[in-house]
């Protein structure tokens, strides 16, 4: 199986210039390659250009740029070409599925914040120093980077990528290891109910609560954006040393907040895959969950619109993105499948509505957010806790009917 791994980087203030300068040349090849690509394309005679196309010109790149191009590895040049066709590579398949296309953009320098290196040892070198008593990596252009190796890595390592985040830098392996032995079988099956007022609610009745790590952090970030709104949008290079500080500030309290949600997603995950066998959740279309409601035009008066709740829904997608959901499962299939434990998504439809007592499904049997009375037979329970106990059930079903 493959895992990553991300470490913290402590570079030097000489090799921090030069890893922004590594950043900002990929970007300008990225961007070169985009523009070379709608030339192409808008030209009389239409012409498709295609990745091995633009990998054969890197040589001469780097030839007549050799202070520049030149100086980085050539196949963490071709990791950042590739990248942009597997951008147009989605962007026909959404044309050709009737979905939203969205056409590759130019990305500017403050925006492009990963460089990939495909194999180890080719531009770039995990434990450079291995009789060094600190973790170094080594990057072509740059020199040995002390790492900050929090916990060991297992395996051949694969893949080197550098990554950006704000004012820190961060160091991503995958390695490739031997399946790890599942956990010990406990005989336990759950399912969940993800929510805003409870992070998540099991079918046992237990209730993870919601640590909305974002709204305890509202105050400081409000006064981070107002301070960084006082400055005029410049480029990064033509901001003043305040101007930077201000960036700085916002970012590193996004980059907590990101932090402490997938902190709490790793450990909230960790503590269902060690206790149960099989887990079922709702399947949940996040996407469409957050999608603004739609414009009501006033019959009366042409040009205004109705009230349509958009206020209200608002607060609602913010409390959703907040939660993180589509981290949270991602991590949680991601566990199970490394632990040997079944995970499964279920329909969502009714799973809060249906009695399980007695199967009677009405919109009424949930009088409101947190109260779940079956209007057929009088059974009282916590609708999160019904909703979970409906998503076991039907993630059983959907199990059993698999196993058939």
């Amino acid at each position: 199986m493959i895992r990553g791994y991300k470490f913290l980087m402590r570079p030097t203030v000489g090799q921090q210039i030069a890893l922004g300068e590594m950043l900002r040349d990929h970007c300008s090849l990225y961007n070169g390659a985009l523009q070379e690509r709608r030339d192409a394309y808008r030209h009389v005679s239409k012409t498709s250009v295609k990745y091995g196309m633009q990998s054969a010109q890197l040589k001469e790149i780097r030839a007549l740029d050799p202070e520049r191009q030149g100086r980085w590895s050539f196949s963490s040049q071709q990791a950042t070409l590739r990248r942009l066709d597997k951008a147009f590579a989605a962007f026909f398949r959404r044309i050709k599925s009737g979905e939203t296309p969205g056409y590759p953009r130019f990305r500017g320098v403050s925006w492009f914040d990963t460089v990939d290196f495909p194999k180890d040892g080719d531009g770039c070198r995990w434990d450079s120093t291995p009789h060094d008593p600190a973790t170094r990596v080594r990057f072509q252009g740059v020199g040995h980077v002390k790492v900050n190796q929090h916990r060991a890595v297992v395996g051949k390592v694969k893949t080197v990528s550098l990554k950006r985040e704000g004012g820190k830098w961060f160091l991503v392996l995958t390695a490739e290891q031997e399946q790890p032995e599942p956990l010990p079988a406990t005989g336990s099956e759950v399912g969940i109910d993800l929510g805003i007022a409870s992070f998540l609610t099991t079918s046992n009745g237990e209730h993870i609560p919601n640590p909305r790590h974002a709204r305890k952090a509202a105050k400081k970030l409000e006064a981070a954006q107002q301070a960084l709104s006082r400055f005029p949008r410049r480029k990064a290079k033509d901001r003043t040393r305040n101007h930077q500080r201000a960036v700085e500030k916002v970012a590193a309290l996004h980059g907590k907040v990101r932090r402490q949600r997938l902190d709490h997603a790793h450990k909230t995950a960790l503590a269902l895959v060690r206790e149960h066998d099989f887990i079922a959740h709702e399947d949940v279309g996040i996407r469409n969950m957050v999608k603004a409601p739609a414009l009501k035009p006033d019959p009366d008066q042409p040009g205004t619109f109705l009230p349509n709740g958009a206020a209200a829904k608002a607060r609602l997608n913010r409390s959703i993105a907040e939660a993180g959901w589509g981290v949270f499962l991602a991590i949680l299939n991601a566990k199970a499948e490394s632990a040997g434990r079944e995970v499964m998504a279920v329909d969502p439809r009714n799973t809060s509505r249906q009695c399980p007592e007695c199967g009677h499904t009405a919109k009424e049997n949930r009088p409101t957010q947190e109260k779940f009375h079956c209007v057929s037979c009088g059974h009282h329970a916590h609708a999160d806790a019904v909703g979970a106990l409906n998503v076991l059930r039907a993630g059983l079903v959907r199990r059993d009917a698999n196993q058939v």
